[in-house]
């Protein structure tokens, strides 16, 4: 077995680095590209590089395909591969290992689910969603939201449902994705576990906050959503909940709220 994974390992590496070394990514696209959202334009030379290193692997590895009657081009795709891997940045295309395909619908799409209730009872229910993430197996989102993007708002579907797919490698989206080895899981526990209490609590008493209320549904959704608003808007973490910033910061491997200040 470990054979066999250092054989898989030096071949992967071996195609990477085909790709990266025959990609045909327009320069000018690329700049351009990059204008249209707050925290790309902050970046500095070295890491628009490796962003783009990301993206082109992310382009080369992953199909994005339309569904309804949307027609999906270049552009679209590159828009989509951008937000998806500012979050890997400073990790790896491995932390997406683990799904196959990215779907975007023209806007809002609904998701049939069967749930169980208290009585054993099955039910299914429609949802009108803007994204979903499915274990091991498909991204879908919607093309209407992903354009909303870049406003500094702290919304970002993208980067809502690929929190998500990192946080699904340790099995549910319930909020503790794998961590690295030089973090301390009881410190993560207690920041996030604190953090989402304190939230909870200030939407119950309908108190108005700079995070989307939505992060409230679920543990694993308060990870989704503080996840993007750490992107998009990162100040806002850092001073609502210091501690889970300090997590998400050592998490990420990069600081947003100070690349913002520099």
């Amino acid at each position: 077995m470990v054979k066999y994974l250092i054989l898989f390992n030096f071949f992967k590496k071996r195609r990477r680095e085909r790709i990266l070394r025959d990609a045909h990514l327009d320069e000018a696209t690329w700049q351009r590209a990059l204008e249209g959202y707050n925290f790309t334009r902050v970046l500095d030379a070295d890491e628009r590089a490796r962003l783009k290193r990301l993206v082109i692997l992310f382009l080369a590895e992953k199909p994005i395909n339309a569904a309804g009657d949307l027609n999906i081009d270049d552009g679209a795709r590159l828009a989509i591969a951008i937000q998806a891997c500012m979050l890997i940045l400073n990790l790896d295309l491995d932390w997406y290992k683990t799904w196959t395909e990215v779907v975007v619908y023209p806007g809002e799409f609904t998701a049939r689910h069967e749930e169980v209730d208290e009585a054993g009872v099955v039910h299914v229910v429609e949802r009108t969603l803007s994204g979903e993430s499915w274990q091991h197996g498909t991204v879908v989102l919607s093309w209407a939201d992903i354009a909303q993007a870049g406003k500094a708002d702290g919304y970002n579907v993208v980067i809502h449902e690929f929190a998500h797919q990192i946080d699904m490698l340790n099995g549910d989206a319930n909020g503790f994705p794998p961590l690295h080895k030089d973090m301390n899981r009881g410190l993560w526990a207690s920041a996030f576990s604190a953090a989402y209490d304190d939230f909870r609590r200030r939407v119950d008493n309908w108190e108005d906050t700079a995070i989307d209320g939505y992060a409230a549904e679920s543990p694993g959704e308060f990870f989704a959503v503080i996840s993007e608003v750490f992107i998009e808007t990162p100040r806002v973490v850092r001073d609502t909940y210091p501690a889970v910033y300090a997590q998400l910061a050592q998490f990420y491997r990069q600081d947003p709220a100070a690349r913002e200040s520099s």
